[in-house]
């Protein structure tokens, strides 16, 4: 027999019985759909990931005051990072070229009389730089691929400078909305505000911003804001020393564990950190790389992948299960055809051919239908996970692969037993 009548003979072997034909499909069906959705998943929450942490250069060190829970409050474990501490790393770190520091608190905003209970920035003059590095907000309207410059985010006036924050001048800038609520249209460079009963002058409101993410900007608000000077910030705002967050740059990539080293035995000296007898520190600090925070977050994502994976590949088992279930019963139904067959002339190759092409066009029926229901179902299966879910163009054809793997793998005993069959007692069959 040639490859066509073998072709056309399983063609109709199937099409006998549409409905088992389409039951048994089904396996295979959610099976490579299940594979697709999974590996969207697991793509979209690397990609989130990354988003959440690009900020976070390779050659940047985050260092953070490390926290203790105590009667329901977190609260330092031994002493909190300072602005002192920040302002001499680079002295004791030759490793260190500069560091960013910030804080954050809330408090009253008042001008005339308006009053704002909000959220509040200390930071440095580089502040805008940060926005920048983060990509997380943009001007609005600003056109794709353009490149920022913190000159962008100025609206209106300017942002301090680094002499204003070495003076811990009373100044400090607006953000869009927040220049709207407590001017309500008037010109607010060179007025004076109110920040929890101190007075600091705006010298500049932050351009109207929004959101990189498309998906963010009817949940998020960042146009609400309120900098000034890390130095004012924390010698005038607040009753006990803040949590001051620092970041700080290598000068050489290759050598940020030795520039961790350098800081590490900076900050024990200030916070009279000893030595214990095992050669551990009790550090009160602690220090995060790019390479930390996406390490441990992608292993949890790819654990969470592999999870779903599994379940994809026993529902292709079970399909397959299934593809075997209904050649064998399909083999048992047709003995007498196979004897007529094979009595005039058929060989065992074009038996097992036959079969196993039926088991192919199954699973190759149920993979087609999968793939459509598996890109489908990516926008469902995005919602369930925060809007995160990346379509990997490999995963089509691979899913597709498998599905044809699993109709030859489970096919292939009904088509050798139909093969091995007696003509004789085939042709006796009833």
């Amino acid at each position: 027999m040639t490859l066509l009548d073998t072709l056309s003979t399983s063609a109709r072997g199937i099409t006998a019985n549409k409905l088992r034909a389409a039951l048994t499909a089904l396996g295979i069906i959610i099976g490579v759909a299940s594979v697709i959705a999974t590996l969207a998943l697991g793509n979209g929450a690397r990609a989130a990931v990354e988003a959440n942490f690009r900020f976070l250069g390779s050659d940047q060190i985050q260092i953070d005051t490390e926290l203790k829970m105590e009667k329901g409050q977190l609260i330092p474990v031994n002493k909190s990072l300072t602005y002192e501490d920040g302002l001499d790393i680079t002295d004791a770190a030759p490793l260190i070229d500069r560091v960013e520091m910030s804080v954050r608190g809330a408090g009253k905003v008042r001008h005339g009389s308006v009053t704002l209970d909000m959220s509040f920035q200390g930071t440095d003059a580089d502040a805008l730089i940060t926005l920048i590095a983060r990509g997380q907000v943009q001007p609005v309207g600003w056109k794709e691929g353009q490149r920022l410059t913190p000159e962008a985010f100025i609206g209106r006036g300017r942002f301090y400078t680094h002499s204003e924050v070495a003076a811990q001048a009373d100044v400090c800038v607006l953000g869009y909305q927040t220049a709207e609520d407590l001017f309500q249209g008037d010109d607010p460079i060179g007025a004076t505000v109110w920040i929890n009963r101190k007075p600091c002058e705006v010298i500049g409101v932050i351009a109207e911003l929004e959101m990189t993410d498309p998906g963010q900007r009817f949940s998020a608000r960042p146009n609400d804001g309120f900098y000034l000077p890390i130095s004012m910030a924390v010698a005038e705002l607040y009753d006990q020393p803040p949590l001051v967050t620092i970041l700080a740059h290598v000068n050489d990539q290759s050598r940020v564990e030795d520039a961790k080293k350098q800081i590490a035995d900076y900050l024990r000296a200030r916070h009279d950190i000893s030595q214990q007898v095992d050669g551990k520190y009790d550090d009160d600090f602690r220090m995060t790389t790019k390479q930390d925070v996406l390490g441990v977050q992608q292993d949890a994502a790819r654990t969470f992948s592999l999870l779903l994976t599994a379940l994809a590949v026993v529902s292709l088992i079970v399909g397959g299960i299934g593809i075997m279930n209904v050649m064998l019963v399909s083999v048992t139904e047709r003995t007498r055809e196979i004897g007529i067959r094979m009595a005039v002339g058929a060989k065992r190759r074009d038996v097992v051919a036959q079969f196993l092409l039926e088991a192919i066009l199954l699973s190759a029926a149920g993979g087609g239908l999968g793939i459509a229901v598996g890109v489908l179902a990516i926008p469902v299966a995005a919602s369930l996970n925060k809007g995160v879910a990346l379509l990997d163009p490999m995963s089509v054809p691979l899913s597709f692969v498998v599905a044809l793997a699993t109709g030859l793998v489970f096919g292939l005993y009904p088509a050798v037993r139909a093969a091995r069959l007696n003509p004789i007692d085939a042709l006796r069959y009833e």
